[in-house]
């Protein structure tokens, strides 16, 4: 069996729904960051009615529903298609900006926990990316008994890669060779399933594993602070329930 890897030019209604995500996604953190600076108090503040505050997400949420019920629904045509792309696009991206808050179930946006948001943006657009751009399977014909366990082996590898806490390695290695391997025969992060299973009773391999945890974490704080604006002190010391915005 010979099974490629083949890159190709994405379709273009998922392309613009994934550019619209970014695009989204990108502005409404740009907006959240210049309501929180002192140097822009123009910029316009969050939708508040009383002691209602009324979060992105929840326009977010509305634009999922409609443009994909819509796209389902109804067999549409250019250009409403790729309109339904873009609206769904533009959900996806107001909505992951906040899976933070959707994940804790408090407003945990500007606190450490509200890093998640970042990662979780950065894992969608990646797995977006991929299914648009890569056909992990090209070069085979058919659905046959080989390409079905050449997908096994390649989901036990992400799995594995996965177990060890690697989620983009094992993300990205289900679609591009080699690299849910190198997830797989790395140490695991201190946290993982992996880990607590298999490191209890090796504690070199925990020590190693935790050294590799503060170097790695450091340098992924740097770029989610750079994409996303740096927690704050102040919305990690609220109290449960509390608007960090």
């Amino acid at each position: 069996m010979n099974v490629e890897l083949e890159i190709t030019a994405p379709d273009r209604v998922p392309l613009l729904l994934l550019l619209a995500l970014l695009a989204s996604f990108g502005f409404i953190r740009m907006s959240t960051r210049l309501m929180r600076s002192p140097k822009v108090p123009w910029w316009p503040g969050s939708i508040t009615s009383g002691d209602l505050h009324i979060h992105h997400l929840v326009f977010g949420i509305i634009l999922l529903l409609v443009c994909g019920f819509l796209a389902f629904a109804f067999e549409l045509g250019s250009p409403w298609l790729e309109i339904m792309a873009v609206g769904f696009g533009i959900g996806a991206g107001l909505t992951l900006d906040e899976y933070a808050l959707w994940l804790h179930l408090d407003d945990v946006y500007w606190a450490e926990a509200g890093r998640s948001s970042v990662d979780a943006t950065v894992i969608a657009a990646v797995f977006a990316g991929l299914v648009i751009t890569v056909n992990p399977f090209s070069g085979t014909d058919g659905v046959s008994t080989a390409l079905i366990v050449a997908a096994i082996l390649k989901l036990i590898i992400s799995a594995i890669a996965v177990i060890k806490g690697k989620y983009v390695l094992g993300l990205v290695g289900f679609f591009v060779p080699i690299v849910a391997e190198t997830g797989g025969i790395r140490l695991a992060r201190p946290n993982s399933i992996w880990a607590r299973k298999r490191y209890a009773a090796d504690r070199e391999k925990l020590r190693k594993a935790n050294e590799r945890e503060v170097t790695l974490m450091a340098r992924r704080n740097r770029w989610r602070d750079l994409i996303g604006g740096a927690p704050s002190r102040v919305a990690d010391a609220m109290k449960p329930g509390g608007s960090a915005r």
